[in-house]
């Protein structure tokens, strides 16, 4: 017997011999390309339709800050037209009344991007009239982001809102309940982080969010029974936010704001040392405007 093999063999296999697998054909290579692509360029869309980076033509502006389903292209516009007001471009004036309409936005984010692109040109007496009536804003945040842009105004009248940037939000529970989940103290949150949950006696469950970015000093653990209008959690302001404040405070702060300004001068792990330097020459100036 031969124990050579015929083409036929070689095509069927020999018992015990596995056969090759079949490669794949090429409507499943295409597929399989076209689901990879798919797959890097989801990301990137993302990427692109939200990174305020990307430059808007004029019109694109305008149509961004009309955008009342996207609440993010009217910041992006926000944005960038705040940057051509930095740039000292005459074309950014045409869209100065819808910065003052968007000042009573409903979001919250976006009336605190326009308090700050408002503080760019101090020059607009609209601007002022519209930030004066954001130091009432429901938001603690816009409140202080409409002081500081007062300043470069050269008004005062948003002193106490600055110094409260300076304080801790004490955080306090709308009903009685039970926590069934809360995050850890000395973890950083943004402005409208999760804190904790806590569940109502009607097994309502509702989300205890922070109303500045910051971190967490104390929060209610697990399992604990909260009355309502109790503390739930308290949450110390961020390092920028305390620095903003101090800067203004350089130049409108009297001697009485000078117990909020002192603890950040205190050598501790939370505050940085840019922080820790400007609460220190904060105080000195204070010191020396309100000596004369």
């Amino acid at each position: 017997m031969s124990n050579s093999r015929t083409g036929e063999d070689m095509e069927a296999g020999t018992p015990g011999q596995t056969p090759k697998k079949p490669g794949m054909s090429r409507t499943q290579k295409l597929l399989f390309f076209v689901t990879a692509w798919l797959i890097c360029l989801m990301p990137f869309l993302f990427w692109w339709n939200t990174w305020f980076g990307r430059k808007l033509s004029d019109q694109q502006l305008t149509e961004y800050l009309h955008d009342t389903k996207k609440p993010r292209h009217i910041q992006q516009a926000l944005v960038q037209v705040g940057e051509r007001i930095t740039r000292q471009d005459a074309a950014a004036k045409q869209w100065y009344p819808d910065l003052i309409r968007v000042a009573a936005d409903p979001v919250e984010e976006v009336r605190n991007t326009d308090a700050w692109v408002m503080g760019q040109d101090t020059s607009v007496a609209g601007f002022h009239d519209a930030l004066l009536k954001m130091l009432s804003d429901p938001s603690p945040m816009v409140r202080g982001n409409a002081a500081l842009s007062l300043v470069r105004f050269g008004d005062a009248a948003g002193r106490p809102q600055i110094l409260a940037l300076l304080q801790p939000a004490h955080i306090t529970s709308p009903e009685s309940g039970r926590i069934i989940d809360s995050d850890r103290p000395g973890t950083a949150v943004h402005q409208a982080g999760l804190i904790a949950k806590l569940e109502f006696v009607n097994k309502q469950v509702a989300e205890i969010r922070s109303p500045i970015p910051g971190r967490i000093r104390t929060v209610a653990g697990t399992g604990a029974s909260i009355s309502k209008g109790a503390e739930i959690a308290v949450v110390d302001p961020a390092n920028d936010q305390v620095w903003e404040a101090l800067r203004a405070l350089y130049l409108i702060g009297q001697s009485e704001d000078l117990p909020a300004i002192r603890p950040y001068e205190r050598d501790l792990p939370d505050i940085s040392n840019d922080v820790r330097q400007q609460a220190s020459e904060t105080d000195r100036a204070i010191h020396e405007r309100t000596s004369k």
